[in-house]
Formats: C-alpha cells, sequence, structure tokens
C-alpha cells in the first residue's frame, strides 16, 4: 500500500471559521456593544433577580400568599427578560435588528421591570411571614429593583447626552434655513 492513501496530514492549512481559540457557543459572544458600567449592571439585574426568584422558591409555607406569588412572577420575568437583553446585546442578533430599537426596548423593560420589581418587594415585605428565605427574597428583589432603575437613569443620562450633542446641527440648519437667499 502506499503510504499516502493510508495516511492524511493530521494538521490542516487553514482552519475553518468554526476552529480555533474562540469555537462553538464562544465565537458567538461578544460583550463590546455595551460600556463596562452597563455590563456591571446588566450582569447585577442577572444574579439579583435569579437569587431573587430562589429563595423566593424555597418558601415553603405562606399564609397570604398573593404577594409571594406575585413575586414570583415579576423575580422569573425580570430574569428572563433581563437574560433576553443580554443575550441580543452579546450574539449577532443585535447586527440583525435596527439598534436604536434595541435600546428603545431596553430602555422601557429597564424602566418598567424595576418598577414592577419594587413594587412587588414592597407587597411581599407587606405579606411575608418573616421566614429567612423571604427576607433574602426580599432583599434581593430590592437591590434587584434598585440596579434596574440605576441601569434605567444611566441610560436616560446617556440619552439626554446624546440629544444635547445633536442640537447644535439642528440649531445650524434651522438658522440656515431661515437666511434670506438674497444676502
Amino acid at each position: 500500500m502506499e503510504n499516502g492513501a493510508v495516511y492524511s496530514p493530521t494538521t490542516e492549512a487553514a482552519p475553518g471559521a468554526g476552529r480555533g481559540a474562540r469555537s462553538g457557543l464562544a465565537a458567538y459572544f461578544f460583550l463590546g456593544r455595551l460600556p463596562w458600567s452597563r455590563r456591571i449592571l446588566k450582569g447585577l439585574q442577572l444574579l439579583l433577580s435569579l437569587l431573587a426568584f430562589i429563595c423566593e422558591e424555597v418558601v415553603s409555607e405562606c399564609t397570604l400568599c398573593g404577594g409571594l406569588y406575585f413575586f414570583e412572577f415579576v423575580s422569573c420575568s425580570a430574569f428572563l427578560l433581563s437574560l433576553v437583553l443580554l443575550i441580543v446585546y452579546c450574539t449577532p442578533v443585535h447586527d440583525r435588528v435596527d439598534a436604536g430599537k434595541v435600546k428603545s426596548s431596553d430602555f422601557y423593560i429597564t424602566l418598567g421591570t424595576g418598577c414592577v420589581f419594587l413594587l412587588a418587594s414592597i407587597i411581599f415585605v407587606s405579606t411575608h411571614a418573616g421566614t429567612s428565605a423571604e427576607i433574602a427574597a426580599i432583599v434581593f428583589g430590592f437591590m434587584a429593583s434598585l440596579v434596574f432603575l440605576i441601569d434605567f437613569v444611566v441610560m436616560l443620562h446617556e440619552r439626554r447626552q446624546e440629544s444635547q450633542l445633536r442640537k447644535p446641527e439642528n440649531n445650524a440648519r434651522a438658522e440656515a434655513l431661515t437666511e434670506p437667499l438674497n444676502a
């Protein structure tokens, strides 16, 4: 037998796109679309809402269960929404969707989630039985709602800065339009 028929080279001259140092799922994740402060806030939103949900799930008995059930729904929804937003920001999905719509969705989802999470935490405080799991869930809930609202304030500040940067352009155009043509 010929040596070439049985054995083939073991190294590739040019590995394909799916191989190399960043292959598999890691090749699709890119954290650079968010500034580091927003990355930290998004990570904290995800972590704290998950911890609030887990602590709430540990509660075995309740006397006034309405607050517990509402808190359960809100903490789970907050976790899933923050996970979806983080996936959109960190994967190629962001390139396929209009960046303005992603920012707008993030802005309103973060505001709504922060407000409803705060409301759910307040309601849960008034209906809890005082077990350590409930208290931990309440603490994580308040912390998560605070992080959501801080992220909203950061995004609001960024929006105002962007609008301030665009204002001089609009004023220059308006002045150019109001000048007489024969001047």
